[in-house]
């Protein structure tokens, strides 16, 4: 299945933030988890990814380190900041929001069953 563009882009965001909510990583551990996350269906480019980094790293919600990879390499580590873990509750909170309104719409289609397979967004 091929996912929007638009969707692609408005998950972006919190996407990273919750990745880098589980903890520091760098660029290419961080297309993986995505990946891992969706099972395949999301397949991001470094195009994508590391201008969002380097957004979220203007915006301050991320930290990105120097540090060398086990072959030696330097590679960039990323790690969320205090105000991007307030960014990433907030973005929990609306992507929530958004989550239940589409569970809402979808069990109305279906005549009060849920819709088989959709996706719930947020958690704890």
């Amino acid at each position: 299945m091929k996912i929007g563009k638009d969707l692609v882009a408005a998950a972006a965001t919190p996407m990273v933030l919750g990745i880098l909510a589980e903890g520091e990583s760098y660029g290419y551990a961080i297309l993986q988890r995505v990946s891992e996350l969706s099972d395949g269906e999301l397949e991001w480019s470094d195009g994508m990814l590391y201008p969002l980094l380097h957004r979220l790293e203007r915006l301050g919600h991320v930290q990105a380190t120097w540090g060398a990879s086990p072959t030696g390499r330097p590679r960039k580590h990323y790690r969320l900041s205090a105000s991007g873990s307030a960014a990433f509750a907030e973005q929990r909170r609306q992507w929530r929001v958004v989550s239940t309104a589409l569970q809402r719409v979808w069990t109305d289609r279906d005549g009060g069953s849920a819709f088989a397979g959709a996706p719930v967004f947020g958690g704890a």
